[in-house]
């Protein structure tokens, strides 16, 4: 018993090209509607989305070359930074309307290198004797990220230990890269 099958190659290269347009508009409306409809939340298996927060007790080492990039990641999505504990060094900065429990542990950005002109940038720090603490001078700081009020909302360093170090040989910083990527969900 023999099947004599004729196929018109016009219509079915035509149904064809309609089915895998269709496959792909499918593709395409699943994904609009996860990125934009669907609530991220962690599934189960421990993958990180957008809404994780950070819950570790490992400490996050800041160093000059990463200074205002998680500075700038923390004041960006400081929800996302909230129990961090981290690691580093600066000096002792201080505003006039500080409480005597508050410093900045401060470092310069430089801004422009002819002539050369720097800001001062850092993280507000709250320890109960910051006052032991001369304005200007250099200390280890381990402390853990919360948040805070300072003429609206503001990541402060809840310092754990502190002491003093002497002033390190780069001890600039500079800006922000252009092309960071917040990385929450990498610490």
């Amino acid at each position: 018993m023999f099947l004599n099958l004729k196929i018109n190659g016009k219509k079915f290269v035509k149904y064809l090209f309609i089915l895998i347009l269709i496959i792909i508009l499918l593709i395409f409306f699943l994904g609009f509607y996860n990125i934009f409809f669907k609530k991220y939340e962690k599934n189960e298996e421990n993958s990180f989305t957008l809404s994780d927060t950070i819950n570790t007790d490992k400490i996050f080492e800041i160093s000059p070359h990463n200074y205002t990039n998680i500075l700038k990641a923390v004041t960006d999505n400081l929800d996302n930074y909230i129990g961090c504990k981290v690691h580093f060094t600066g000096y002792v900065y201080r505003l006039l309307d500080f409480s005597p429990t508050q410093f900045v542990l401060a470092r310069d950005m430089i801004v422009n290198q002819n002539p050369l002109q720097s800001l001062v940038v850092g993280f507000l720090c709250e320890y109960k004797k910051a006052d032991d603490f001369k304005d200007g001078e250099w200390v280890d700081v381990t402390g853990t990220i919360q948040k805070s009020d300072y003429y609206g909302e503001i990541a402060i360093i809840e310092v754990t230990n502190i002491f003093k170090c002497q002033e390190p040989e780069n001890k600039y910083v500079s800006l922000p890269d252009d092309t960071y990527v917040p990385t929450s969900f990498l610490l």
